[in-house]
């Protein structure tokens, strides 16, 4: 058997992986990747948030509303007075011999509604069942907004997770200044409802003099100038669509004034609704709504097609890129209001971080002390392996950029315990075969091959847990079975095949009257053979 094996050139070659890639983590330099520190332990924004389900309910019959007009444009069927009367979408025919047409298109499109039918008059709503999947929808899909939108804001590993029945835990790390803290929590809170809706060319004119109650009963809505709230504009209320046709969403600058304005683009469906209704409305003007606000009103010269359209105002390039943000991670279908918040401080952290350093070095001196007093030189192989287990998980998770919390740190200190257990096997099984007269070759090998099942078992029932732990976790819980899964695919690295390359390249030097110092034995062992 030779001095040099394989075994010795992985363990090498992980060992010096690990230290390479840790550097930029262990001295948190500017250069290279590195882990990520989470809200207990860097400090932070911790936000407890509420679902308005109620105004869900409202966006879905809207949507109602502009998927039941494109229908009927589409089939060309005369109709009066689409509007959305409370919680339920209202229309008469005019042409009694499309009552067939509009019932055949009513049961193939919008079959999940409840539709109310007297005479010529339709009413559609939300039935109870479908109510209820919408207010659920919208929770669900409110966490998974959130999560996209901080995603793409560059934050490192939020925590979004559903708690209760309507309620969102947003935690964000590495928050410090109260100006990151605002435009974090208006990114959150924008609903982010984009519509394009028609003015009510033959009553815009009294807009200043209608209420609110009376546009209602026209089937209009009012709503304010983003820029200038006494400006007021009168709209159908049935939008022609909505952000949910929306494909894209990007910054862009004006070409005479260089402003910063949003420019988006719809998909296909979207984009034949757009170059329809601007053909049919040349003259008239039509309003880019967001979040219940006009952003501009143009009038329409032409046909518009490519599904391309460009919102502009007295945007700062940081406005432009959240609202584009917004927009491409989806609108919220209810919005949401903060219930309560608590920053954490880097003080905080600071502490933590220190606790869980200093119970990492007490748990690691002591595992270290006891191998090498209780196995000698065998106990100092051991340890070295630990060390490499340790660096290795260090580096994938700086490689991955992967965020550390303090459960993290409490599964790093676990993974000590854990990764010198599959040596103290293997020593154990060594020394019961010297002293039963095996050979040293022998009881080094058969000690290996007698460990690895016990070994593999155990770290393989682990793995499988910190899995479903990693699957169905959120936040600090990911974190801990993050470390605990990384620490055991390391620990078979080093602790098995590492250690094993280091006794093989050793076994010359072994001195078989020696063992109590190589192996921590106290008593005569005999031996059956020099190797």
């Amino acid at each position: 058997m030779g001095n040099l094996n394989y075994r010795v050139v992985l363990f090498f070659f992980a060992f010096v992986f690990g230290v390479v890639f840790s550097i930029p983590s262990l001295t948190q330099s500017d250069e290279g990747k590195k882990i990520t520190l989470g809200l207990d332990l860097q400090g932070g924004l911790h936000m407890l948030l509420s679902v308005k389900t109620e105004m869900a309910l409202e966006s879905k019959v809207k949507s109602i509303g502009t998927s039941l007009k494109y229908n009927l444009d589409n089939d060309d069927i005369v109709y009066d007075a689409l509007k959305i009367d409370g919680d339920k979408v209202v229309f008469e025919l005019l042409d009694e011999d499309d009552v067939k047409s509009i019932d055949e298109m009513l049961a193939e499109n919008f079959a999940e509604n409840k539709i109310v039918k007297k005479g010529m008059l339709y009413e559609l709503s939300l039935t109870e069942e479908l109510a209820k999947k919408t207010e659920q929808d919208a929770i669900e899909q409110a966490v998974e907004t959130i999560r996209n939108r901080l995603n793409m804001f560059g934050l490192a590993e939020p925590t979004v997770a559903k708690q209760g029945a309507e309620r969102i835990l947003v935690e964000v790390p590495g928050i410090k200044t109260q100006e990151d803290e605002d435009r974090i929590k208006a990114l959150i809170a924008k609903a982010a409802h984009l519509q394009m809706m028609a003015v009510d060319e033959d009553r815009a004119n009294r807009v200043y003099s209608m209420s609110d109650e009376e546009a209602k009963s026209y089937g209009d809505v009012i709503l304010p100038d983003v820029e200038n709230k006494e400006t007021k504009y009168l709209l159908y209320s049935v939008p022609i669509l909505d952000g949910s046709m929306l494909t894209d969403a990007k910054v862009g600058y004006e070409e005479k004034s260089n402003r910063p304005m949003v420019t988006f683009s719809l998909n296909g469906q979207g984009a034949k609704i757009f170059g329809d209704f601007t053909e049919k409305s040349v003259g008239k003007r039509m309003a880019v709504v967001l979040d219940g606000e006009v952003y501009t009103a143009p009038n329409i010269v032409q046909r518009i097609g490519g599904g391309n359209v460009q919102i502009t105002g007295a945007f700062t390039p940081q406005e432009a890129n959240d609202i584009s943000i917004a927009l491409r991670s989806g609108a919220l279908l209810a919005p949401v209001q903060v219930e309560s918040q608590r920053s954490i401080g880097p003080s905080l952290g600071a502490d933590n971080i220190k606790a869980s350093l200093i119970a990492l070095i007490i748990g690691f001196l002591a595992v270290i002390i006891f191998m090498v007093l209780y196995y000698g030189v065998a106990g100092l192989i051991s340890n070295v392996a630990l060390v490499a287990n340790l660096f290795l998980i260090l580096a994938v998770m700086s490689m991955f950029e992967a965020t550390l919390t303090l459960p993290g740190m409490a599964g790093i200190v676990l993974t000590v315990g854990m990764a010198v257990d599959a040596n103290v096997i293997i020593n154990e099984r060594i020394r019961e075969l010297l002293h039963s007269g095996s050979s040293l070759t022998k009881s080094i090998e058969q000690g290996y091959n007698n460990a690895f099942t016990a070994i593999w078992d155990a770290n393989i029932t682990t793995l499988i847990a910190a899995v479903v732990l990693f699957a169905y976790g959120t936040g600090p819980i990911k974190g801990f079975s993050l470390t605990i899964s990384i620490g055991i695919l390391a620990s078979m690295l080093t602790a098995i095949l590492g250690t094993h390359g280091i006794y093989q390249l050793l076994l010359p030097k072994i001195n078989k009257k020696k063992l109590g110092f190589w192996f921590g034995i106290r008593q005569e062992v005999k031996q059956k053979g020099a190797k």
